[in-house]
């Protein structure tokens, strides 16, 4: 079930209309204590949100949602009208997995949510992780080196899981980017170089696992 939180009644309609015509079970919401007493008889797949909403905004429900170790990793995706690069930062950051402002057509719409859905699937089944001393395990979401815990962030560890899900393949910056950040995200390459550069740092003698090809990207060996 693919929960959206929508106050908009015509967007709200459309989208779960496009969604069920898709095969997609879905059911919206206009106020955020529904979209609660949803949850409690339900737990969705994925969720739409908006951030200008009565009764509480869409930051807030996403802050709630990631400090639930029950939803800490449910797939969120920010419907939005604001499309400022500092919404769209402050949201992904936040731990929003993708972000699509408004207007926003149907058939986008649709791609992204089951590009979501097929990424976050597929981190849940995906099985271990050994390469040299590193150790990853999405399912439980721990990283360790040489048997020693490391500590990520959201970020560091989304970019070490897709680099070792796609092993030996140069993944370019705009790859991550559009990935990790969200599909249409402003911000300029260094902020993958910075990144890469604090998770190698963190990985110790794991971090030359992260290989740098000149003018394209990274790659894991």
């Amino acid at each position: 079930m693919i929960y959206l939180v929508e106050d908009d009644d015509n967007i709200r309609e459309l989208v779960v209309y496009t969604l069920a015509q898709s095969g997609l079970k879905a059911e919206g919401f206009a106020l955020p204590h529904e979209f609660y007493e949803a949850c409690v008889k339900e737990s969705p797949r994925l969720v739409l949100l908006d951030i200008m909403l009565p009764e509480e905004d869409g930051l807030s429900i996403l802050r709630k949602l990631r400090a639930d170790p029950a939803t800490k990793k449910l797939p969120v995706m920010m419907l939005t009208a604001k499309g400022s690069e500092y919404d769209k930062v402050v949201g992904l950051d936040q731990g929003a997995d993708d972000y699509l402002p408004k207007p926003f057509g149907m058939m986008e719409l649709l791609a992204r949510v089951k590009a979501l859905l097929r990424r976050s699937e597929g981190e849940q089944s995906s099985t271990e992780y050994r390469v040299g001393a590193l150790y990853v395990s999405p399912e439980r979401h721990q990283v360790s080196v040489g048997g020693e815990a490391v500590a990520l962030t959201k970020k560091e560890f989304d970019i070490l899981l897709m680099l070792l899900q796609n092993r030996g393949i140069v993944l370019s910056r705009d790859k991550l980017l559009s990935t990790i950040w969200g599909y249409d995200f402003d911000g300029e390459n260094r902020t993958v170089d910075v990144h890469i550069r604090t998770l190698r740092s963190k990985l110790g003698e794991a971090g030359a696992q992260i290989e740098t090809v000149r003018g394209i990207g990274y790659r894991i060996r």
